[in-house]
């Protein structure tokens, strides 16, 4: 075990989550795109883009002129898949084998949906295997069926054909190879995984594949503790869970943090340990004063950053509530649809709620607004502007309007 304090914890975290300097790397290409992702081992993806999509805005918080079409490029060379990890993600493509169990529980889990659904699955393989790559309009049915979101009572108004590729998409069967715009390109897992991963997936025994997406769930966390229902990606009881935490503790993989002022620990990878401890050095030449945040960078989160991820964190950690309100009915919302946390430096110190106006050119911020401990100084308001100006920019809007 080691003791440190919030602070500490949370300097280190945002430093292994590339924000403690945020956009220090310049993006020159894909290749600097995919080190990124290897580096946050996946990035959330969400067809919410009030902005731009989720996944866009992660990787624009960390670098420099990043482009949209850079990690559309990966996809469509196979450098990273889509799948289901902390929820729907990009991932690096090397890491294909290890969710071998998470594919076969859901494949199990669909089967009888897609047996239902026959001859439908099998004519959109066809299609595929004859002419894929093709986007879902490729394919015409007049069949509609009950879709993942519709109300069972109602009349059914999903494509046949539509359902099917949502089926044989998350049971891994067919997988999103491309974008073109809105439009999702697909094509035949056997035909767009390389082989030799294909054959890894198959060979890899299930209780090591199972380990390895434990050390992948660490890597991307990096401080967790084992009460989050989505540890490892697997879907494992809180017993089992605490068992696995004590596992890797005894196998010195994973260290125990005692964090100041909290009752309950974190968990860190014990090869981490030397740089919580070279930040904790470093946390203490700096005043705790949240009038800091005057000649902090600002960065803004979307709501589905990494960073984000465990709500428990980031109150325990930075004194910061956060609940994304997109399925708050809007009378009964606080901060707005798509509020994003700004971060100053090591603090949250308040949220924005920005909408993109693609016909204008223009950002609209419908609220901009500071945590009550922040003394909202001249200066950072004007810090604030400038952010929110490059923020505009780097998302394809010229000018900025606040309402």
């Amino acid at each position: 075990m080691i003791q440190t304090s919030k602070r500490t914890l949370r300097r280190f975290l945002l430093d292994k989550q590339h924000l403690l300097q945020p956009r220090k790397i310049e993006v020159a290409g894909r290749e600097q795109v995919l080190e990124m992702i290897r580096l946050l081992e996946c990035v959330q993806i969400d067809p919410v883009a009030a902005v731009r999509a989720n996944q866009h805005l992660v990787l624009s918080a960390r670098m420099a002129n990043y482009e949209p079409s850079l990690l559309n490029d990966l996809l469509r060379d196979h450098k990273v898949f889509e799948y289901f990890a902390n929820a729907a993600c990009i991932i690096p493509m090397e890491h294909y084998p290890i969710f071998q169990p998470t594919r076969t529980r859901i494949r199990e889990h669909m089967l009888s949906a897609i047996e239902a659904l026959q001859p439908v699955p099998e004519q959109v393989m066809d299609k595929l295997q004859h002419e894929g790559p093709l986007p879902a309009r490729a394919f015409e049915s007049e069949l509609r069926v009950h879709g993942y979101w519709e109300n069972t009572n109602a009349k059914a108004k999903t494509k046949a054909t539509s359902h099917a590729i949502n089926l044989l998409t998350d049971s891994a069967q067919i997988r999103i190879v491309g974008r073109e715009g809105n439009q999702r390109l697909f094509d035949l897992v056997s035909r767009s995984v390389p082989g030799e991963l294909l054959m890894a997936a198959e060979q890899l025994d299930a209780e090591e594949a199972e380990r390895m997406m434990l050390l992948k769930y660490f890597r991307a966390y990096r401080v967790f503790e084992p009460s989050d229902a989505r540890f490892g990606w697997l879907r494992m009881s809180a017993a089992r869970r605490r068992d696995a935490i004590q596992q890797f503790i005894q196998s010195g993989i994973v260290t125990e943090v005692e964090v100041e002022d909290l009752k309950h620990s974190y968990y860190v990878l014990s090869s981490d340990v030397e740089k919580v401890l070279a930040h904790q050095d470093a946390a203490a030449e700096r005043e705790d004063n949240l009038m800091e945040a005057d000649a902090e960078e600002i960065t803004f989160l979307p709501p589905l950053d990494n960073m984000l991820w465990s709500r428990k964190r980031l109150e325990d950690l930075f004194h910061f509530e956060y609940r994304w309100e997109i399925y708050t009915p809007a009378n009964k919302r606080k901060y707005g649809y798509y509020a994003m946390p700004i971060l100053a430096g090591d603090k949250l110190i308040g949220r924005m709620d920005p909408r993109l106006d693609r016909k204008e050119n223009l950002l609209k911020v419908e609220l901009l607004h500071f945590e009550p401990e922040v003394k909202v100084s001249a200066q950072l308001r004007k810090k604030i502007k400038k952010a929110i100006k490059s923020f505009a920019k780097a998302n394809g809007a010229d000018n900025v309007q606040y309402n």
